[in-house]
């Protein structure tokens, strides 16, 4: 008898409400300050009556400038600085141009349509780069073939470029040396006096084939807002102050589907699948802004505009999280000053691209090399879409940032780079989420970046005791 009542007194405290003194310890999350600086890639009056030569002639007159004076840091203030016009053969010069490869393998929807040639279809390429290739550099009025100490597979189009040589009989210009614009100046980073985070991650890719990608991100979510691991744990995951989507919200299998149905939805009574993607975008989000600001970048295969820069999403999409003020829809490129640090990156779009048309295929040299061309998209408008500014190109680097980050990577990677004036970047590389369940933790105190890796095992596929891995 007394072992029943012992028991009903067990079972009835287990069921009573704890006291507030058994909560155990709350940690705030420190708050920091935000301010985004995203302005010059809203795009007001949409035409696209106007031609693309003229962000190329904004561009080269833009940074001809910069490169004039770089040249004369690196080859001495009584260099000759000539345009294209005014050459001499056999004279030593510099000219200041942009760069143009010309390549045979390049897509041209007019080479496939063309019935004086009657091709069939170019098939889909990893690189489109050959030994056939040539590189050009054009200003205003002229153009002229290079060779020599130049790397042409590693070239893009769109490059401004300052090169140093001579003009053969033959109409080459001999490249003896070449500049880039290097970093832009940089504002320097406040000393903070605390580790404060910010929470990288891209891919979502809702809307996927894969049944397990919701554990994965529900494990994401659960330890950003705090509710995964024990007392430690929380108190790391506190020290994130906010948390930066960048791009790919759904997945391209959404996209696909679509496209391959010719919307059908629209007249019959079926609902298209980015709908039910996106109220899980919406869920995710809601969880999220709860507790955490959140900064939610457009990607290549989410519902805005393709061309860059994407626009920020429509807060109608997210009605349940578009009420909280801590959720900030931006733009693709997105930039930004978090507590004096400055973010600056892509969803990834101008990274894939540079790689398909040059020999680089490391993410993060190819980040390199576009923040000391000093140009986020160099291949835009020639190979990557692009909207057609006038007077201004507004993907030219004008301050340095401090962390500089592409989305949608196959793989992390972080490196520390250092400019010519003392500018300290971060780059970081982050990786696709759907396909690698990682996401990255960016230190604003140490400028230091270490990957989260989150994982989901099942039993029925691996024959193990199933369980979950977050690990940093």
């Amino acid at each position: 008898m007394f072992s029943d009542l012992s028991a009903q007194k067990e079972g009835s405290s287990l069921l009573c409400r704890p006291d507030s003194e058994d909560q155990g310890p709350v940690f705030e999350r420190t708050s920091m300050a935000y301010s985004p600086c995203s302005e010059r890639y809203s795009v007001g009056e949409r035409s696209f009556n106007r031609q693309y030569a003229h962000i190329y002639a904004a561009r080269l007159m833009q940074m001809r400038p910069l490169l004039s004076e770089r040249a004369q840091k690196k080859w001495g203030s009584d260099v000759v600085i000539k345009k294209l016009c005014d050459l001499e053969t056999g004279v030593q010069c510099c000219i200041v141009g942009t760069l143009f490869k010309r390549m045979d393998l390049q897509p041209s929807i007019l080479r496939e349509i063309s019935e004086e040639h009657n091709l069939l279809p170019q098939p889909a390429r990893v690189k489109y780069i050959s030994d056939a290739d040539e590189l050009i550099l054009e200003d205003e009025l002229q153009r002229i073939k290079l060779e020599g100490k130049i790397n042409r597979d590693k070239c893009v189009t769109g490059s401004v470029v300052a090169i140093y040589g001579v003009e053969k009989n033959d109409g080459k210009f001999t490249v003896e040396d070449f500049c880039v614009a290097d970093l832009p100046p940089q504002t320097p980073k406040p000393a903070l006096n605390s580790d404060r985070f910010v929470l990288l991650v891209s891919g979502l890719g809702l809307g996927s084939s894969r049944a397990d990608s919701m554990l994965e991100l529900q494990l994401l979510v659960d330890m950003v807002t705090g509710q995964l691991g024990d007392k430690g744990e929380q108190r790391e995951a506190a020290t994130i102050s906010r948390v930066l989507l960048a791009g790919n919200l759904l997945s391209q299998h959404i996209q696909d589907k679509e496209a391959s149905t010719k919307a059908k939805y629209l007249t019959k009574k079926t609902q298209a699948g980015s709908v039910e993607a996106i109220r899980l975008v919406d869920e995710i989000l809601l969880q999220l802004v709860a507790s955490v600001p959140v900064d939610v970048m457009p990607g290549q295969y989410d519902p805005t505009n393709y061309i860059l820069p994407q626009q920020p999403l429509h807060k109608c999409m997210f009605p349940l999280s578009s009420i909280y003020p801590t959720l900030q829809l931006s733009s693709n490129p997105y930039e930004a000053t978090i507590e004096g640090v400055r973010f600056l990156g892509t969803s990834g779009q101008n990274v894939c691209d540079i790689q398909r048309y040059s020999s680089m295929d490391n993410h993060l040299e190819i980040l390199e090399e576009t923040l000391r061309l000093r140009h986020l998209a160099p291949t835009a408008p020639d190979t990557l879409g692009c909207y057609p500014f006038y007077l201004k190109d507004p993907f030219i680097l004008e301050e340095c940032p401090h962390v500089y980050f592409s989305g949608n990577a196959p793989a992390f990677d972080s490196k520390l780079i250092k400019g010519p004036d003392g500018q300290e970047v971060l780059l970081v590389t982050i990786p696709e989420f759907s396909s690698t369940q990682k996401a990255c933790l960016v230190n604003l105190r140490t400028l230091q970046c270490e990957p989260v890796c989150f994982s989901a095992f099942s039993a029925a596929d691996e024959d193990e005791e199933s369980g979950m891995n977050v690990s940093h």
